[in-house]
């Protein structure tokens, strides 16, 4: 799955619920491909390709690692602690990744 295909998946499978109340903006700096950036309001998103210029979380990885821990078949935890996966703001907003964008395996 290329990036833009796994951003496409993601805005299809978008959590609202669980997006209700956080306002964020989730940086992704990819090694293996161009750059996204997810901007959350109160239940919403706009998906964009490119860097954001005040990111709340930064998470840096590659496509396989963000495909997994958005599927569930990595564990995001794991992929930190093993440094497939860094990320940098707040900690708590990266854990949720796989609760607002699930995507079934």
């Amino acid at each position: 799955m290329t990036v833009d295909e796994l951003f496409a998946t993601m805005n299809d499978n978008f959590n609202a619920s669980a997006a209700a109340g956080i306002n964020a903006v989730f940086q992704f700096d990819f090694n293996d491909a161009d750059n996204y950036y997810i901007e959350i309001k109160d239940s919403d998103k706009n998906i964009q390709q490119g860097d954001h210029d005040a990111p709340t979380v930064t998470v840096s990885t590659d496509t396989a690692t963000l495909l997994g821990v958005v599927s569930g078949t990595v564990n995001g935890m794991q992929a930190f602690m093993t440094g497939k996966l860094k990320a940098k703001g707040n900690m708590m907003l990266a854990q949720k990744l796989n609760t607002l964008f699930p995507i079934a395996k």
